[in-house]
């Protein structure tokens, strides 16, 4: 099994388990920076190389190694289940992605016929109406992720448990788990953890959201896009999440969470 989703600078000064939605991009970006003094041109899920990658076979060994041994510090990030889901609804399904297409081809299709979905176009200003469409791609999200069907279910809304769950369950173990909503406190603890070739000014980072501006903008408050039918839904997925990560189920307006993350109840849940 080993460690998908797992990437490393080339220096082994930082492991991470990339969690989709929760900042990857920015967080590639600057490992890659610490490493090389240069932001990678272009998407940091593209580099092919620059970082070590679990998908790239040639970087396998080394990650293993690195995991197993304990030899660089590992961590992750995590996000208000609330927010991810709709980023994941605005970017994957209503938005267009860089390659000028929709997401997984006969994704989007699939949704508009089996569950009437509506998500506009570029064309009319991506007009629809968000919550109502919102609300079905939930239900067709459950579906994925509790009877594989339509479809087996997408990284970008499985659960991050799940993820972070396999990095626990092959071997590794993690030094933290930071939050999206504080993530310049976060990712500053794993700096000062350790020694890079180049130096990172978190204050100056730009932030690399590759999914802006190629869809419809949220229209919406955070907690409008949720009904209680929705919450039942949204309990029903990641439940675990929300316990694990101490994000607050009752109000989905708060998307800070309510304390920090125990590290030893995570592996020890997890594992």
């Amino acid at each position: 099994m080993g460690f998908p989703g797992t990437w490393m600078t080339e220096s082994g000064s930082m492991v991470y388990r990339v969690v989709p939605k929760c900042a990857c991009s920015t967080i590639g970006q600057i490992m890659f920076y610490s490493d090389h003094g240069r932001f990678f041109d272009g998407d940091i899920h593209d580099a092919a190389e620059g970082l070590h990658k679990w998908a790239r076979e040639d970087s396998q060994p080394i990650i293993e190694k690195a995991v197993k041994e304990r030899q660089a510090y590992t961590y992750t990030c995590v996000r208000n289940p609330y927010t991810r889901i709709l980023s994941s609804f605005f970017d994957k399904i209503a938005g267009i992605q860089r390659n000028g297409q929709r997401y997984r081809g006969n994704l989007v299709p699939t949704l508009i016929q089996k569950y009437g979905i509506e998500v506009g176009s570029p064309e009319d200003g991506f007009d629809f109406d968000q919550i109502a469409s919102f609300r079905r791609f939930l239900l067709f999200a459950r579906d994925t992720i509790r009877w594989k069907k339509p479809m087996e279910p997408d990284i970008h809304w499985s659960a991050m448990s799940g993820h972070i769950s396999t990095f626990i369950a092959n071997g590794g173990r993690y030094d933290q788990i930071f939050f999206t909503e504080t993530f310049n406190d976060g990712m500053q603890v794993v700096l000062d953890h350790i020694e890079t070739p180049h130096k990172v000014d978190l204050a100056t980072i730009p932030r690399f959201n590759e999914s802006e501006g190629h869809g419809p903008k949220r229209a919406h408050p955070v907690e409008d896009y949720f009904d209680d039918l929705s919450r039942h839904l949204i309990w029903e997925i990641y439940h675990k999440d929300f316990q694990l990560f101490r994000y607050d189920f009752d109000d989905p307006s708060n998307k800070m969470p309510l304390g920090e993350v125990d590290l030893d109840e995570i592996h020890a849940k997890l594992g």
